[in-house]
């Protein structure tokens, strides 16, 4: 349905030569494969300890497979339908249909001509086909080595953070609001900036121990390009009640983008709002399998948990040890449904995943991660700057929501007029490079 009789414009597509699509489709994601195919072959001589001949076996026919879907996206063959037989694979090849009954002039659907969302959720698809298609490495994790590495780059960061939080929480004794506020703003933001923090830190200095994320975010406050934490504040504010009423506290769900360091600032969000009464209750969604190179899995998520607590640095490991008692008390808890890992744009969950649209109905406040859910959220299409965040969700309104993205693909709106242009003249490629973010809040209006 159309809103505001506004034309929903086209989406992304690496059909546009020269586009930040095409080039992605190109090169990055042919890349992408060729480490994947490198990390499989590496693992060899494991697959034969565990598994024998069988192993070794498995490891050649996924190489031979993902070699192969190499070949097809360079040449811009047409896209296959799925082989397996996973619980999400007709939903999958229902969708091709989708793509294909959009085709112009009949044309199939494509690597360089249909959808860059499509096809780029396509490839992580098709590289778990490889896997389940060769038991017994059908549960080989093919990114966890880069997200073990991240983790453990960013240990001094982490060090910090946990620090931190455990002294903003032993020093608050009854705050007032506006000290709480400026304690929640200090966390959202750590966590909006979590991959620019992990890249900083990251950085290998002697000096690194020095450095931390709640120290940089004042010299990256001027690159936010709409900051509605005002608002987010409001709508966790309005759930706490008068001094006379009890006080409820909201369900907050975080829809979670990167492990490593970015999952570590979600937790460290996730426990404030706990522990300083903001949150009753905080939802962890994350993805049913390895997903565009570094998204959080159950398993990330609990290995995450278990080494915090692990470290041999006492706030670090109190930290580990809280996050473990709030999921055993049940005020934590992690979901994954295979939505999530569908091509599908968030404006489809009402009929593709009724269910989990009702479960976020019975959110106070659903926090979405990163950019691929930003691209999810507005279609990933070539929207005007200046069309309002509210519109380009489509009907897509389960409850409050915010997106904390920093901006790495080339859909952006809800800015004011001209502000676009304006970082277009200075920085052609803003909306790609990593350095701005967004703060963009939705609120849908109350039922009568």
């Amino acid at each position: 349905m159309e809103t505001d009789h506004v034309k929903t414009p086209q989406s992304l597509s690496a059909k546009f030569e020269g586009s930040f699509a095409y080039l992605t489709v190109r090169d990055r994601l042919p890349t992408i494969l060729t480490k994947v195919i490198d990390t499989i072959h590496r693992n060899k001589n494991n697959f034969f300890e565990e598994h024998g001949e069988e192993g070794v076996n498995a490891e050649k026919r996924a190489i031979s497979f993902l070699s192969k879907l190499r070949n097809e996206l360079q040449t811009d063959k047409p896209v296959l339908p799925l082989s397996d037989d996973a619980e999400d694979t007709a939903a999958w090849n229902e969708y091709m249909q989708r793509q294909q009954d959009m085709m112009e002039d009949r044309q199939p659907v494509s690597w360089f001509k249909s959808p860059w969302l499509y096809v780029e959720c396509y490839m992580y698809r098709r590289i778990q086909e490889a896997l389940w298609l060769n038991p017994p490495i059908g549960d080989f994790d093919v990114f966890k080595e880069g997200k073990t590495q991240t983790f453990f780059e960013s240990q001094q960061a982490i060090i910090f953070l946990c620090t931190h939080l455990r002294e903003v929480l032993t020093s608050m004794d009854n705050p007032n609001e506006k000290q709480l506020f400026d304690h929640f703003l200090k966390f959202l933001q750590v966590s909006l900036w979590g991959n620019k923090c992990d890249l900083s830190i990251s950085a290998g200095q002697d000096n690194s121990q020095k450095i931390s994320p709640i120290e940089s975010l004042a010299s990256l406050q001027h690159f936010i390009l709409v900051d509605d934490s005002d608002q987010v504040w409001s709508a966790l504010m309005a759930l706490q009640g008068s001094r006379e009423t009890e006080k409820r506290g909201a369900r907050v769900d975080l829809i979670l983008d990167n492990a490593g360091f970015e999952l570590i600032t979600d937790l460290v969000l996730g426990d404030f709002l706990v522990s300083v009464g903001l949150a009753k209750e905080v939802r962890f969604h994350g993805k049913s399998f390895p997903w565009f190179v570094s998204d959080v899995t159950k398993k990330d998520f609990d290995w995450t948990i278990r080494q915090t607590m692990a470290s041999n640095h006492k706030q670090m490991s109190a930290c580990g040890v809280q996050w473990k008692r709030f999921l055993k008390e049940g005020v934590w808890s992690y979901h994954d449904h295979r939505f999530w890992t569908l091509p599908h744009e968030f404006c489809d969950m009402p009929t593709d995943a009724a269910d989990l649209y009702a479960a976020l109905q019975g959110s106070d406040l659903i926090l979405f991660k990163g950019d691929l859910n930003y691209r999810k959220l507005t279609g990933d299409r070539d929207w005007e700057h200046t069309v309002p965040f509210a519109r380009a969700l489509k009907g897509f309104h389960p409850a409050p929501l915010c997106s904390l993205r920093t901006l790495k693909a080339n859909v952006q709106v809800g800015l004011q007029p001209g502000h676009g242009e304006m970082l277009t003249s200075q920085e052609p490629d803003w909306m790609t490079n990593g350095k701005y973010a967004v703060v963009q809040f939705f609120c849908p209006p109350r039922e009568q």
